[in-house]
């Protein structure tokens, strides 16, 4: 398929992952648009005959290096920036997982240049991609035993 991520015919699927270790989570900003300079979490897009879970750790791994384990579904955000016409610029579906850390710290990179393990009370303080800081706060829970 050659659909362009920009101006595109249909939305995106994409993964995303929040790792959690020793009461924090993951988290790094992004290097392209959308939103250059905001806070996320480590994903990428789903490939053909990949399950959700698999793209999601495949990314992960890619993105920073560390690896990890699926503890359970935290979410889904419907990412979509219009242009000044309002024309649907991008459109990305992230369906995120709460993820147990297993090995890596987490090293940056072009598509993720900043990377940092924080707080819960860190990651609130930051500026987050939309919709971002409930699925957080599903993981915290989840990571920590709760639901």
């Amino acid at each position: 398929m050659t659909d362009s991520r920009a101006y595109p015919s249909r939305p995106f699927l994409a993964a995303s992952c929040a790792v959690f270790r020793n009461g924090e989570v993951l988290l790094a900003s992004r290097g392209r648009p959308p939103f250059v300079d905001v806070f996320t979490l480590p994903g990428g897009l789903v490939e053909i005959g990949e399950k959700l879970e698999e793209a999601a750790l495949r990314e992960l791994h890619e993105e920073t290096g560390v690896r990890a384990r699926v503890i359970g579904m935290t979410g889904h955000s419907d990412v979509i920036v219009r242009d000044d016409e309002g024309v649907v610029k991008t459109h990305f579906l992230v369906v995120s997982f709460a993820c147990a850390w297993e090995s890596g710290d987490g090293v940056p990179g072009e598509e993720l240049p900043v990377m940092f393990w924080a707080s819960p009370e860190k990651a609130a303080s930051l500026k987050l991609t939309p919709n971002l800081l409930p699925i957080l706060e599903k993981g915290f829970a989840m990571a920590n035993g709760g639901a």
